[in-house]
């Protein structure tokens, strides 16, 4: 069973940043390769946000609140998806987490990760 991990969250003040990192097990690099990712944000009392997206080929697309400020990347042989956030602000304050970008094949949620922006 395919297995995701969200890593790399933490407290930061507004202006820092910070880069997630989501570990993928339970497939194999040549399967993983080929499979659109995404990552998403819930914040306290709110749904969940799509922020960005990669898919195999690596075009990428972004939400238009963190457009400039964040980067997804991929790495198929380790079977890892990145986000490098940058110029964070409050607002960004939310559980991340990462799946595949279609709808129709979400695998099993992992924990997500905490990143919250304060001074």
């Amino acid at each position: 069973q395919v297995r995701l991990v969200e890593s790399g969250g933490g407290l930061v003040q507004p202006g820092g940043s910070l880069k997630l990192s989501c570990a993928a097990s339970g497939t194999s690099g040549t399967i993983f390769s080929i499979w659109p990712m995404a990552w998403s944000r819930r914040a306290p009392g709110k749904q969940r946000e799509l922020v960005a997206t990669i898919t195999g080929g690596r075009t990428t697309t972004y939400a238009d609140s963190v457009k400039g400020r964040f980067t997804i990347s991929r790495d198929n042989a380790k079977k890892m998806v990145y986000l490098q956030m940058n110029s964070l602000k409050t607002e960004d304050t939310a559980v991340y987490y990462c799946n595949d970008a279609r709808p129709s094949n979400l695998r099993p949620w992992g924990q997500g990760t905490q990143v919250t922006v304060s001074s």
